[in-house]
């Protein structure tokens, strides 16, 4: 009879490891469908030659159409501020949202990154639109993923992108500068949001 619980437990342990965890599918993206890449400088692609941007590198592999709304410089509050409004002005079905690294360089408050990131996921959501979080490390020596994108991940139920960003970074030969990629970093990031687009069902 023990053996018939621990057998069950062993069981339901395997299942539940199985089973893809919320944030961890995505809705079928349409044929014609949208992505918004939401973001700084490392989505308008400072470092990269033209068209070599991690979202026109997506674009190529996934056939459909990324609209880079990056803006170098651009803090977290300031994409906040016009986040609403290029939803609107697009109407992507799935954003890709990496903001936070000004912040973290500027020594600016982790809490409100995370207040300003929960506002933007929460303005997508109300339309109804996904997310994909892209996690910016922190500044520092070993370069890993703040915290606070685990955190809303979990909160909101989103697609985590945790480590890859922070594995490019840590590569001289895939920047073009201490804080940007150069055009093989971004192609190895176009290249790795597709994989996980594509496991998560979204293509």
């Amino acid at each position: 009879m023990k053996l018939k619980w621990l057998l069950l437990g062993i069981a339901i342990v395997l299942l539940a490891w199985l089973l893809p965890q919320k944030g961890e599918t995505l809705a079928t993206l349409p044929q014609h469908g949208r992505i918004l890449a939401f973001g700084d400088s490392l989505t308008q692609g400072v470092g990269a030659s033209a068209g070599a941007d991690y979202p026109s590198v997506l674009a190529n592999l996934t056939g459909l159409e990324v609209v880079n709304a990056g803006i170098s410089g651009e803090t977290s509050g300031e994409g906040a501020q016009r986040f609403a409004q290029v939803l609107d002005a697009t109407q992507p079905h799935l954003v890709l949202l990496l903001e936070g690294g000004n912040d973290f360089l500027r020594n600016m408050s982790e809490q409100q990154v995370e207040r300003n990131l929960a506002q933007m996921i929460e303005q997508a959501q109300q339309r109804d639109i996904a997310i994909v979080l892209i996690a910016v490390p922190q500044k520092g020596i070993w370069l890993t993923p703040a915290s606070l994108y685990k955190r809303l991940s979990e909160q909101y139920g989103l697609l985590l992108i945790e480590d890859k960003l922070a594995e490019l970074l840590k590569s001289s030969e895939l920047k073009s500068d201490a804080i940007h990629l150069n055009n093989a970093g971004y192609r190895q990031l176009a290249e790795h949001l597709h994989q996980r687009l594509q496991q998560a069902g979204a293509i």
